[in-house]
């Protein structure tokens, strides 16, 4: 494992990308920054944080194991390894907000963006960015927004949140190269957020609707049951889940 740490960046996942084609890079290469000036999330979103004040990294992971068509277990895996992690230090009430938003007590405090590297129709590499607000106490306009230390009123080590981490991705990798797919699936879908509840969604054109989350398809869709028992697969690009 190497990590690499740096002071300030634009992006670890930009900065990581750039690294993969200047020369090679060994599975689980880390890049971690106390700043980001650029932080990315899903969808063109940005991710703001505080200075040293919680955790931004990128992986390097090697998954030309896995095949093309099952590319939304990489998001899987990332979700539950950054849940069981959490768990361990107590955090309580933890949800992924689909598909990889990380809640706790309702409150987001981890985003994920993760870039395939496809050559050829086959998944060749992934990279795994990953913002865990941890020790950030002021999230102005952020109302839905939360860190560890708030949850828990502890001040958590950022190299040791890191190791832990780490820790369960590797476990969670490893149960993709088993190709234990269904057993992944089963338990994301457990931990969902809003799962079975009445929910209010957006769509592409803006227009709300409601229904209920029911499941995931094997690409990752959103499975939602709405009115007159129809259930109807959303992608990302096609709607958004409200709080």
């Amino acid at each position: 494992m190497r990590i690499i740490k740096l002071n300030a960046i634009d992006s670890t996942n930009s900065y990581l990308k750039q690294l993969s084609m200047e020369e090679f890079i060994a599975d689980d290469t880390i890049v971690v920054a106390n700043y980001q000036t650029q932080g990315r999330g899903q969808m063109g979103t940005s991710w703001v944080s505080t200075d040293s004040k919680n955790l931004m990294f990128s992986v390097f992971k090697e998954v030309s194991f896995l095949p093309a068509e099952q590319s939304f277990y990489i998001s899987i895996a990332t979700s539950l390894a950054i849940i069981k992690a959490l768990e361990q230090f107590l955090i309580p009430k933890l949800r992924v907000k689909w598909p990889n938003d990380i809640l706790s007590e309702n409150k987001k405090i981890c985003g994920v963006l993760i870039e395939n590297v496809i050559k050829q129709s086959h998944l060749k590499a992934t990279i795994i960015g990953i913002g865990l607000n941890v020790n950030q106490t002021d999230f102005n306009n952020l109302p839905k927004a939360s860190s560890l230390h708030l949850l828990t009123g502890k001040v958590f080590d950022l190299d040791e949140v890191l190791r832990v981490i780490l820790e369960n991705l590797t476990f969670y990798f490893n149960l993709l190269k088993e190709e234990k797919y269904q057993e992944l699936k089963d338990t994301y879908e457990s931990l969902l957020f809003r799962k079975d509840k009445p929910s209010t969604f957006k769509n592409a054109e803006g227009s709300l609707f409601s229904g209920f989350i029911k499941s995931i398809s094997n690409s990752g869709n959103l499975q939602v049951l709405l009115e007159d028992d129809v259930l109807k697969e959303f992608d990302l690009k096609e709607v958004s889940l409200l709080y």
